[in-house]
């Protein structure tokens, strides 16, 4: 099932203070070709602006561009993340090789 929001967001510092919410969730990051990290936290604002200043930093081939997210209770993040990492295959989470 995929992410609630359909159209992510820009990833930038201030595009995240306006709209990521500072409660329980998962969240997803991506630019235009690919999904390049799903997270779970227990703060969606601080953990998306935690990936700014990290991704700023990276390798340039996997730039973000924007990032999704869903509030969701500290006991459905963990399965929750399971899930959408299974069906997006983000390069950053650690699931062994990608399908082809």
């Amino acid at each position: 099932m995929p992410f609630d929001q359909l159209f992510p967001r820009s990833f930038t510092a201030s595009s995240v203070r306006t709209y990521a919410p500072p409660a329980s969730g998962v969240y997803g990051i991506s630019n235009a070709t690919e999904w390049i990290y799903i997270g779970e936290t227990e703060n969606i604002r601080e953990a998306l602006l935690g990936h700014v200043l990290e991704f700023d930093a990276s390798r340039p081939g996997t730039r973000p561009a924007g990032f999704v997210f869903e509030v969701c209770d500290r006991s459905q993040r963990p399965g929750r993340q399971q899930r959408l990492v299974l069906e997006y295959r983000p390069v950053r989470n650690s699931l062994g090789p990608r399908p082809r």
